[in-house]
């Protein structure tokens, strides 16, 4: 059985801290706390858990605070956490099977990252990240902000293992000025800096300087695949803002030049029609977005609800506007097998069944509104 450091950075973080290392503790063999300053009742909440709790000085590098706490590991295998994060029973026990049954010393393990979810708790929105590494290898975190583990080489093994992720806060002023010290400090605006700068840039609605930058982004010769699909989303997105409906769509057209159509970007192209009207354009687009399948490896962020009832959703309006009230009702049916009890789909099915003869109309209740959102 491999040997696993928990290592996390933390400041401020007694709200959380404590959720995300019970749901961790019974399953490494140590724990590793780098406090970067706190002024609440972290660093006693952590002597709580472990004694290996370690004082930083911020330098407003988050790659060098989580270098440092890989550092101070002992372990076979380096394991890192957000305080905000936090592994349910499920992924709980999937991570004690992969501790326990690892047949070959993979150099790296990557997990499910879930990073929004529905009322329900089911996961919306996921990435996947570089998750389980392998001390002996001495891979490094690389920004000062937007950090990323840099593994290169080795042999990775992929799980469908879940950290989730319940962000606690607004962090884009704190990224911004991160940023921008480190342009005042001769830090160059390219690559990676320059589309996470674009990111930053849209976060606080700077929407004309976010899209110049994300241009001047395309026009480089390298970058990340994942990235340059992200950005041609988020360039779509400040297109939108800024009312340039043509331009948002040739951005997410672009998205295809760098991979396979992403559920995402079907369901946005989709959009686009649908404001116009075209109703069998946006069909047809809906209906990519359920053939969708994300390539294996992808390591980007994925919208969940796009491959799932979404689609389905807007498919149903779509037919109804057409008039083809079968096929809205079969794919309303759909998007109910994903939201039972879901309010406006049950009053889609109720107001389709009684057009298409299927139920006998019923007294309405005192107080109902049969002007209510549904399909028209």
């Amino acid at each position: 059985m491999i040997t696993v450091s928990l290592c996390m950075i933390v400041k401020d973080e007694e709200k959380v801290l404590g959720r995300c290392i019970d749901s961790i503790r019974d399953l490494v063999d140590e724990i590793i706390i780098v406090d970067t300053g706190s002024s609440d009742r972290t660093k006693e909440i952590a002597a709580g858990y472990t004694s290996r709790v370690f004082d930083l000085e911020w330098m407003d590098d988050f790659a060098a605070a989580r270098n440092y706490s890989f550092e101070q590991a002992t372990m076979e295998y380096i394991m890192w956490l957000d305080a905000d994060d936090v592994l349910y029973e499920k992924d709980r026990s999937k991570f004690a099977d992969l501790k326990q049954s690892l047949s070959w010393e993979p150099d790296a393990v990557i997990f499910d990252y879930h990073l929004a979810f529905d009322a329900a708790g089911n996961a919306t929105a996921a990435s996947r990240r570089y998750r389980l590494i392998k001390r002996s290898q001495g891979y490094r975190w690389r920004n000062p902000v937007h950090e990323y583990l840099d593994v290169t080489g080795g042999k990775v093994l992929q799980t469908d293992i879940a950290v989730s992720h319940h962000r606690e806060g607004n962090h884009s002023a704190r990224n911004m000025r991160i940023i921008q010290q480190w342009i005042e400090n001769g830090g160059k605006l390219e690559g990676r800096n320059l589309f996470f700068y674009a990111n930053e840039l849209l976060d606080q609605r700077e929407y004309r300087e976010a899209s110049e930058c994300y241009e001047t982004y395309f026009r480089e010769s390298a970058g990340y695949r994942e990235d340059r699909i992200a950005a041609c989303g988020k360039l779509a997105e400040c297109y939108h803002h800024l009312g340039r409906k043509e331009k948002k769509l040739d951005s997410l057209f672009k998205s295809f030049h760098y991979d396979v159509p992403h559920a995402d970007f079907c369901c946005t192209i989709a959009g686009c029609f649908e404001e116009r009207g075209e109703w069998a354009l946006a069909i047809y687009w809906y209906n990519r977005a359920l053939e969708s399948r994300q390539p294996e490896g992808y390591m980007g962020v994925v919208n969940l609800v796009s491959q799932t009832w979404l689609p389905h959703v807007q498919l149903c309006l779509c037919f109804a506007k057409l008039g083809q009230l079968r096929q809205a009702f079969e794919h309303n049916e759909h998007a109910l097998s994903y939201l039972p009890g879901e309010a406006n789909l049950l009053e889609n099915k109720r107001r389709l069944e009684l057009a298409l003869g299927m139920t006998m109309p019923a007294e309405h209740p005192e107080g109902s509104n049969d002007d209510a959102p549904a399909v028209e």
